[in-house]
């Protein structure tokens, strides 16, 4: 049995879907704090069992008969996330998986300047030690993320940000349905793997090609990061959110994300989404 945590998030929730396609409803579990959210999948025949890092217990119960277990990375910049991965590692191991999968990110290092990067070097750490097979799925940077980090570039013709670098954007979906065929695949990836899009770009291309897109002048502004930190307070983010995005920006201009991996795009059978996709996606709905 396969069994996937955080499956009523976005992004492992599609992993499940695109698993329905490749193997049999009855081999597949997944783990959620919330079985209602899940009904969608009990319906087709999903084991759906509530569980969370929070609760080992529970945890336990919903990893039981799990051959393979991809877990989510927390995603609440507030949390201890290593201590929360520690003990989905552990009870993955305890629950008797053979291979334990993670959702991790490209460029890891405790070091980085982007506060999750650390915090996935030191789950694939524990990942390391654990005494299992492992596999750190290293995704590129979600796109969508693009959504608030561009800020109203489409209402004010501007894209006002810091300075950045590169940055591989890689469609969400994507990485999902590489995910599941990964999971479901004969073939076993040990250790990291990169999954990213075919190329990084910058917000000054970004820029041209919101410009080309929609036919519009785009410009791109940069913007001192005191100046940002204190217009996204302004604004209404709280202060650590904002100084957690600036982590990114301060990542991308040391080239954290400008890695790219062909291995995405042979899994997929085709090259993955672009920004321009995005863009066009964004500024035609």
């Amino acid at each position: 049995m396969i069994v996937i945590t955080g499956a009523t998030g976005a992004l492992n929730g599609a992993t499940v879907e695109h698993l329905l396609k490749r193997i049999p409803a009855g081999q597949i579990g997944v783990s959620v704090r919330d079985t209602a959210k899940a009904q969608h999948f009990a319906d087709r025949g999903v084991r759906v069992r509530r569980g969370s890092y929070q609760d080992p217990a529970a945890l336990l119960d919903a990893l039981e008969g799990a051959d393979q277990v991809l877990l989510v990375s927390s995603n609440d910049p507030g949390a201890d996330a290593v201590s929360l991965h520690r003990v989905g590692i552990e009870t993955a191991v305890a629950a008797g998986a053979r291979r334990i999968l993670y959702t991790s990110h490209q460029h890891t290092g405790l070091g980085s300047p982007f506060i999750p990067a650390r915090h996935h070097a030191a789950t694939e750490a524990l990942l390391e030690s654990s005494g299992v097979a492992w596999t750190s799925l290293r995704n590129g940077y979600y796109a969508h993320s693009l959504d608030w980090l561009l800020g109203p570039w489409h209402e004010a013709g501007v894209i006002a940000t810091p300075a950045d670098g590169p940055v591989s954007w890689t469609e969400r979906a994507d990485e999902a349905e590489a995910a599941a065929m990964i999971l479901a695949d004969e073939r076993h990836f040990d250790g990291p793997v990169t999954l990213t899009a075919s190329a990084a770009v910058t917000f000054d291309e970004i820029a041209g090609l919101a410009s080309e897109v929609t036919g519009r002048d785009i410009r791109r502004v940069v913007v001192d990061d005191d100046k940002w930190m204190a217009e996204q307070v302004a604004q209404g983010t709280p202060e650590p959110m904002a100084r957690f995005q600036l982590g990114f920006f301060q990542a991308a201009r040391e080239g954290h994300f400008a890695g790219t991996d062909p291995l995405l795009g042979d899994l997929l059978g085709h090259q993955p989404r672009t920004v321009r996709d995005l863009l066009a996606a964004r500024t035609t709905a």
